[in-house]
């Protein structure tokens, strides 16, 4: 079932989840993660990066996440992660992306307000909800890059969502993005203090590599949304060069993507129950 991120992050905020969003490479782990989704039945939001983006188009993953969720009973959303422009935004809206984010964390307030509240304006015309990112997730993903984490201050966070109108936010709390080279150092206390003057979801980025603990700790205390992206790659290519170091000879494609995407699948699965989203839709 293709719908939007509202009421299901509505509903995760409600009940105390969280919701996973796993980004989403290809065919094979759209399919995996909408199968992880169905067997789990939990609600899934399915993202793409910019870079990604540009690997295919927003037209091909509209379609084949659209053509993929119609065969399931669970929500499915397919979310822009880290639009980088307005106009990539609305471009996402305008060929049925059911989700975006507009992400301009690394501007200055005045004008990260101003670009968010642009295409949050847009998409409550369009009936399509809009993630901002204010303070900083560090490290590297796909094009997006940032070398510094930076804490969202609740003050600000409070004066942005009143001023931009957007349906969810993502904030600062020491995570990043891409492979962890050290344990990273969580303020987890920053999420209660910004869902204390913040009404709407928070969403954590950054996800992968953090332990099952700390993720159930910040959604504890306020996430309603948790992204996993560099972990999915992972399952992913090893499970690809475990099968071609056991089998040099394999020429079919598809037993390379069905042992991948039944790798995806399982970390899917591992990490919507850690979110608690299983049996949620």
């Amino acid at each position: 079932m293709y719908t939007t991120s509202k009421e299901m992050l509505l509903k995760a905020q409600q009940g105390g989840y969280a919701v996973g969003a796993f980004n989403a490479e290809n065919m094979e782990m759209i399919r995996a993660i909408i199968a992880a989704a169905e067997e789990l039945k939990a609600p899934v939001m399915i993202q793409t990066t910019p870079g990604t983006v540009r690997y295919a188009s927003l037209e091909t993953y509209a379609a084949i996440v659209k053509a993929e969720a119609e065969k399931v009973s669970v929500p499915v959303c397919l979310h822009l992660d880290h639009g980088e422009s307005y106009e990539m935004a609305v471009k996402a809206i305008q060929v049925g992306y059911s989700s975006v984010m507009i992400d301009g964390s690394k501007l200055p307030l005045e004008e990260n307000i101003a670009l968010s509240k642009r295409v949050a304006d847009v998409g409550r015309a369009c009936g399509v909800p809009v993630e901002a990112e204010l303070g900083r997730v560090g490290g590297k993903e796909d094009d997006t890059e940032s070398k510094d984490s930076a804490y969202t201050d609740p003050e600000e966070a409070k004066r942005f969502v009143e001023e931009t109108g957007v349906d969810s936010l993502a904030i600062g709390i020491g995570t990043a993005h891409g492979v962890y080279k050290v344990k990273p150092v969580l303020n987890t206390q920053r999420i209660s203090e910004v869902k204390e003057v913040v009404s709407i979801p928070l969403v954590l980025h950054g996800s992968s590599g953090l332990s099952d603990e700390d993720v159930r700790d910040c959604v504890r205390r306020g996430m309603c949304k948790v992204n996993f992206a560099t972990e999915l790659r992972q399952e992913y290519l090893k499970a690809t060069r475990k099968l071609l170091s056991e089998d040099e000879s394999i020429i079919d494609p598809k037993k390379i993507g069905k042992a991948a995407m039944e790798a995806v699948k399982k970390q899917v699965e591992y990490r919507m129950k850690v979110c608690g989203c299983d049996g949620k839709a």
